[in-house]
């Protein structure tokens, strides 16, 4: 039998380093997993030399515990966790990464990396540094569910592993999305000026430019499904329509955390990969409460009216096909005509 080993009450750094022997080491699919006391082994009589161990009939591997090979406690590295320790081993010993030259393979590698980056983050408690560190969005994150889960389940300590095992699968699928959308974005997108900024239009089945274009800083997104002619378009949204992000205490009262933050962000944090500013190019527009699609809506009504044209209330998004709703016609307009509108209204 497979054993991977790890501690009681498993944190987000070791259920990704279980994760990760599970999901791409060869052979280790189907491993058991088994928990102990924090720091301890289930053999305590002799010494933890490789990764993989022979106990009885069974292989062994030890993850975030045991002070061997996969548990990083007896060092003070700040850039090493379980995860990464377990990642750097699983990746020399998997078959599925030896083909380095494949596209496919390099983006996988590059999402797993960006992955162990947040996870070295976190279990070193760096996330106190992160932008609106005390905003109750970050509450909706990985390790505060986890933390949820322990609340809701004591002491289901393989229902942890099982849950967060599958939102990890989850999120590599979210960040291999990223990598390729920043790749469409750098390589495809095609940019074009509007009176209310920047805009970039995207021939792609990859919906998730549209989001990072924004964050990047576009006012103006397209996007146009070459498979299915759908085509999304959306500007930035108002950018007084809600208050500031909800956060306690505000940022302002403490200047020396404020301080601190600012001296890390300067630094610079694993978990970023690339600096967002770094890829911040498109100005925003000064007033986003303005910009309004009507008169696009408008225009491409009259422009091929057979097509189903739907302008969302906030008058931020114009679809014109959906998979929410396959009723809708897609329109015969290409991305430059599509572009050349948005151009000119």
């Amino acid at each position: 039998m497979k054993i991977v080993v790890t501690h009681d009450s498993p944190d987000l750094d070791a259920i990704t380093s279980v994760w990760l022997i599970k999901k791409f080491l060869p052979g280790w699919e189907n491993a058991k997993t088994e928990f102990v006391p924090a720091g301890e082994r289930i053999n305590k009589n002799s010494p933890l030399l490789d990764e993989i161990e022979i106990i009885g009939q069974d292989e062994v591997i030890h993850v975030d515990t045991g002070l061997g090979p996969l548990d990083h406690h007896q060092t003070d590295d700040q850039n090493v966790c379980g995860a990464s320790l377990t990642w750097d081993f699983v990746r020399k010993n998997s078959s599925e990464f030896a083909s380095f030259g494949s596209g496919k393979v390099k983006d996988r590698i590059k999402a797993i990396l960006r992955m162990v980056k947040v996870v070295v983050d976190i279990d070193h408690f760096r996330e106190v540094f992160w932008e609106d560190a005390t905003a109750y969005y970050h509450d909706f994150t990985l390790p505060s569910i986890l933390d949820g889960l322990k609340l809701q389940k004591p002491n289901e300590n393989n229902y942890y592993v099982e849950f967060i095992s599958f939102s990890l699968d989850a999120i590599l699928h979210e960040f291999e999305n990223r990598v390729w959308a920043e790749k469409e974005i750098a390589e495809n997108g095609r940019k074009f000026k509007t009176r209310w900024g920047l805009g970039i239009g995207l021939e792609t089945i990859n919906d998730s430019v549209i989001k990072l274009a924004q964050k990047m800083g576009y006012v103006v997104v397209v996007r146009k499904d070459p498979r299915k002619g759908y085509v999304r378009i959306k500007v930035l949204p108002g950018k007084f329509a809600r208050g500031p992000v909800a956060s306690f205490p505000p940022e302002s009262s403490s200047s020396s955390l404020a301080s601190l933050r600012t001296k890390m962000r300067a630094v610079g944090s694993p978990s970023t990969g690339a600096t967002p500013r770094s890829v911040n190019e498109a100005p925003r527009a000064k007033y986003t409460r303005e910009i309004d699609l009507t008169l696009a809506y408008e225009k491409f009504k009259k422009i091929d009216p057979e097509a189903t044209w739907y302008l969302h209330v906030s008058k931020k998004m114009l679809l014109n096909g959906s998979v929410k709703n396959p009723k809708m016609r897609p329109t015969r307009l290409g991305l430059d005509d599509i572009i050349g509108v948005l151009k000119n209204i």
